[in-house]
Order: C-alpha cells, then sequence, then structure tokens
C-alpha cells in the first residue's frame, strides 16, 4: 500500500478509494434487493413442517427443489402448476401401498389415508357385522400393510321349531353355536354333529330334548271271584264279600321334543291301597222231585251210563272237565258274560311260550289268544272280547277260575296298558 501511494498522488487514490466503495454498496444493494425479492412459503413434509424462501417460480418446481419427487398417487394440496406466493402453505402426502384379501382375492391400493377406517371409506369398502377384518378401523395405516377380510354368509338355525337366519364366517356347527351364544342343554340333539364344518346352504337344526319326572294315582280295578256252593240252588249267586278299588301310584318319566311330548315310560310304581276282590258263591244245588217213597234227583233220571254228580265242588268241577268239547261248545254258543279281563305276554322270562293248546306265541307274539275256565268257556272256542276283539279260548291259568279271562298281549308294556278291567265277552261257536 505504502508502494502504490508513494506512485499514486493522493487525489487519485482518493478517487480510486470511492469508486470502489460506490461498487461494493451496489453489489450489497443487489444482494439485499435479490433476497428481498425471494418468496417464503411453508411445506408439510407427511407432518413434517418446514419454510423455505425461494424463487422458483411453481409448486412443482419448489418441490424439487426441496427434494421432493411427486408420486401418481401422492397427495399435494396445490396443483403443481399454480404460481408460487409469499406465504403459502403446501402440504404433501406420500402415497402408502396397501394390499386387501377378501376371501382370498387379493387387491393392491394405494392411500394417503391415515387410518384404515378412512382408507375403506376413500375406497368404498364396506363390511358387516359379523365378517372378520384383520385391521381395527381406528389402526394407522402403514406402506405395506396387508388387510385379512373373511366376509360372512348366511346360515338357517331350527332351534326348538323356530327358524331364524344367522351369519357366520365359517367354522365347526360348535364354533357357530358358541360365536351366536346358543346353548345347547343335556338332551338335545344338533344336527349336522357340533364338530362339522358349517358351509354356505347349511342348515342347523336343534331339538329341544326335556325329560321330567310325573306322578299319576289311579284306581286299581276288584276281581270278581266265584266260590261253588252246593247248599245254594244251581244258577243262583249270594255276594260273600262287596269288592272295592284300591290305588296305585305310578311315576312316568315323560319326553318332550320341542314343547311336544313324544313318550312316558313307567319307571316305579307303589300300591297305595290294595283292593278287595268281590266274592260271589254260586249254587251247585241240583232240584230235587219226589217220585215213590223218596227224593231223587234230575241226574237219577238220565241215562243209566252217566255218572251221579256229586254235591261238592271237586264233583262238579269234574263234570264240567268231562263234557265233551263239542257239547260244551253248542250249549254256550252265543252267550254272553261279563267277565274280569286281565292281560299277560308270552315274552317273559323263564316263559315256555307254548299255550295249553300247543300254540307259540313266541313265534307268534300277535296272535289273538285268551286263557279261560274250560268249566265256562271250553277250549278251542271262538270268542269276541270288549276291547280286544275276536280270540281263540287256547290258554288256562291257575288264577283264571270262573267269570275271568286273561288275554294275550305282544309284550310287557302293553299288557300294562290294558291292567285289570270288566269287559263283555261274546261266544261265537
Amino acid at each position: 500500500m505504502r508502494l502504490v501511494q508513494k506512485l499514486m498522488p493522493a487525489s487519485k487514490w482518493k478517487l480510486v478509494i470511492s469508486s470502489i466503495g460506490v461498487i461494493a454498496l451496489m453489489v450489497f444493494a443487489g444482494m439485499v434487493l435479490y433476497e428481498a425479492t425471494k418468496a417464503e412459503v411453508t411445506i408439510t413434509d407427511n407432518g413434517r413442517q418446514q419454510t423455505v424462501s425461494t424463487h422458483q417460480d411453481t409448486v412443482e418446481e419448489l418441490l424439487k427443489e426441496v427434494g421432493i419427487e411427486v408420486g401418481e398417487y401422492d397427495e399435494v394440496s396445490h396443483q403443481l402448476e399454480a404460481s408460487i406466493e409469499n406465504g403459502m402453505k403446501i402440504s404433501y402426502i406420500t402415497a402408502k401401498n396397501i394390499t386387501v384379501t377378501i376371501d382370498g382375492n387379493k387387491e393392491q391400493f394405494y392411500t394417503t389415508a391415515s387410518t384404515v377406517e378412512k382408507f375403506f371409506a376413500d375406497n368404498g369398502l364396506e363390511f358387516g357385522k359379523w365378517d372378520e377384518v384383520s385391521h381395527n378401523g381406528q389402526d394407522l395405516t402403514e406402506d405395506g400393510l396387508n388387510i385379512e377380510v373373511t366376509q360372512a354368509y348366511p346360515v338357517t338355525l331350527e332351534d326348538g321349531g323356530k327358524e331364524t337366519e344367522i351369519w357366520t364366517t365359517g367354522g365347526s356347527v360348535k364354533d357357530f353355536l358358541n360365536e351366536h351364544q346358543v346353548k345347547i342343554n343335556k338332551h338335545d340333539r344338533v344336527t349336522p354333529s357340533t364338530d362339522e364344518r358349517v358351509t354356505k346352504g347349511t342348515t342347523v337344526s336343534i331339538v329341544r330334548v326335556k325329560k321330567e319326572t310325573t306322578e299319576i294315582n289311579e284306581p286299581i280295578s276288584f276281581e270278581t271271584e266265584t266260590k261253588y256252593d252246593d247248599s245254594l240252588a244251581k244258577g243262583k249267586e249270594k255276594v260273600l264279600t262287596e269288592g272295592r278299588k284300591g290305588e296305585i301310584l305310578k311315576k312316568f318319566e315323560v319326553t318332550y321334543e320341542n314343547g311336544e311330548e313324544v313318550s312316558r315310560e313307567l319307571i316305579d310304581k307303589e300300591v297305595i291301597d290294595e283292593s278287595v276282590d268281590r266274592l260271589v258263591a254260586v249254587g251247585t244245588k241240583e232240584p230235587q222231585t219226589e217220585t215213590g217213597g223218596g227224593l231223587v234227583t234230575l241226574a237219577d233220571e238220565k241215562s243209566n251210563t252217566t255218572a251221579n254228580r256229586s254235591s261238592s265242588n271237586a264233583g262238579a268241577d269234574k263234570q264240567n272237565k268231562e263234557s265233551s268239547p263239542a257239547t260244551s261248545k253248542n250249549q254256550t254258543s252265543g252267550k254272553t258274560y261279563t267277565m274280569t279281563a286281565s292281560a299277560y305276554t308270552a315274552a317273559c322270562d323263564g316263559c315256555s311260550g307254548y299255550t295249553a293248546t300247543g300254540i307259540d306265541l313266541k313265534s307268534n307274539p300277535n296272535k289273538k289268544v285268551v286263557a279261560v275256565d274250560p268249566s265256562v268257556i271250553p277250549l278251542g272256542t271262538k270268542v269276541w272280547v270288549e276291547g280286544y276283539g275276536e280270540a281263540i279260548a287256547s290258554d288256562t291259568g291257575g288264577h283264571i277260575v270262573g267269570n275271568r279271562i286273561d288275554i294275550h298281549m305282544s309284550d310287557k308294556s302293553k299288557a300294562y296298558g290294558w291292567g285289570k278291567r270288566t269287559v263283555q265277552v261274546k261266544v261265537l261257536n
């Protein structure tokens, strides 16, 4: 500097200094003016905010300036061709790739929605209450998200006779019932079985089964027993003991299906009051007539080949048994009796199954057969029994005496069901 000062006069040096100052001032002023003409813009990039000063003319140029490449599905708050203005606020969101798989079918989507719910709404995706969706509507979206959807379908439920349509996404019958809080009780029947899978068109049927125990008091009818009495005239009857009905308590298990009774099973019975049988004396004494100087029975007037009857009961019984079937049938044909009828079955432990006349009832369980007192109705006689129909008198029994019969039933339940009753019995031949 000292050398320059020596070589250059002071006046000229001052002029140079002044020129440099003017130039510097002009440069500075230009720089200030350049900066002053920049536009100040706020950019929000996927939630991150920055403020920039720029001389770029368009939004697209500005975004490129800050390193943002706008993709096809990205969201920008302004048109890319829009002019930059001072104080402008530009928002930019990068689109996310989301895969939606519905019942195994995949589809790609691009979205700028922040939540799954907004994404569904933007793309018109609607799912029902019973559809299975892998993500909640409030879950945030992210690039590469995969949403799985299984759509529900209707299944018919018949519950206790009432039919409804219920939506499900599948699984077993058990899963289906649990999903819809359908309770199955101990005796209920479910079709198909609970481990089978439900599909479109499946009908799940529930038969509501209820078992109850009930008690019923029933009367026990009395029987009429006859006793032969040789002190009474033949054909006369005398009541020795009046009959009295008893009472029995029966306990049944009753089964209901969908509210309707379907079966009733006798599980116990108890006699509360025993019945008293009616006892009737039946006269066997023959009328007598006088001849000569003494009494002679009518039996004496019969053929000499006919044995005199005994006045005892044993004699009367023997006489009845020795009568020929043909003759007895002819004497009783068309006659109607009032009798006590009980029931029995050949289907019992220890029973041979053969009647007194040799009929095999085990091989012919539906054969209409009655046990009779042969002295009243001869074996082999065809009879009609009130409430039972036509039958053959083909059997006897230790308790079948006088006006009493025992009708044959095919099984125990029918025999119990018949019980003991008073019926009309008509001899047909």
